[in-house]
């Protein structure tokens, strides 16, 4: 007598306990994907926010390294000047170096701006003032959530050197031997960051300071 046929498959229950798991390792799947995407958004874009900050602090390291004795003549008194002002908040000076890599000398200024941060502005710096080119250009916000506070070395008569919170080129007649510039974050979960700039193109070969002017400092 003949056996009748058995046929091998899957019931209907062993189907529906598959798709059950299948749809169980897919949600855990899908939520393991979703945090490690997350996380490397986050953490991506606390990178970027570094290697930002990074490079801004660089390109002002080199600018103010490579700051520059500009002259230039005062149509009031016809007086040859020196470009340079700083105060412990603000600074603005010429420099050999530029962020586009353009010929030529640019004007750099630096500057606060409350609950915003720490500003920068570039004009193109001529033969003649650059201020009014830089007052007119777009600054662009650099560092957010930073405050820069400036200091400027000086060099007594008896060689000895101090920092100043201010620093005036038409009064002195030449740059400071260095800067030194502090960024503080408003988040103090934020390092705090720092540049000293030597600028060892300080003096002008023709406009030689006053010596009486530095002994009345």
């Amino acid at each position: 007598m003949k056996q009748p046929a058995r046929h091998s498959g899957f019931t209907l229950i062993e189907i529906m306990l598959a798709l059950a798991l299948t749809s169980l390792l897919l949600g855990l799947l899908s939520t393991g994907v979703y945090i490690v995407a997350e996380d490397w958004n986050r953490n991506s874009a606390g990178l970027d926010a570094s290697l930002d900050e990074a490079l801004a602090i660089l390109q002002i390291d080199r600018a103010l390294q490579g700051a520059f004795p500009h002259s230039y003549t005062n149509e009031d008194t016809l007086t040859r000047q020196i470009y340079f002002t700083g105060e412990d908040d603000f600074i603005s000076w010429v420099s050999a170096v530029s962020p586009q890599r353009t010929s030529g000398l640019t004007g750099w200024e630096l500057f606060n701006v409350d609950g915003e941060g720490v500003y920068l502005a570039l004009a193109p710096a001529f033969s003649d003032n650059p201020a009014e080119r830089l007052s007119a250009s777009e600054p662009q916000l650099i560092l957010p959530g930073y405050t820069a506070e400036f200091s400027y070395l000086y060099a007594e008569l008896d060689e000895s050197k101090r920092w100043r919170d201010d620093w005036e080129a038409e009064e002195f007649l030449g740059l400071p031997l260095a800067v030194y510039v502090r960024f503080e974050p408003d988040d103090s979960d934020q390092e705090i960051l720092e540049v000293v700039a030597r600028i060892r193109n300080h003096e002008h070969r023709s406009i030689r300071p006053n010596t009486g002017l530095q002994q009345g400092l």
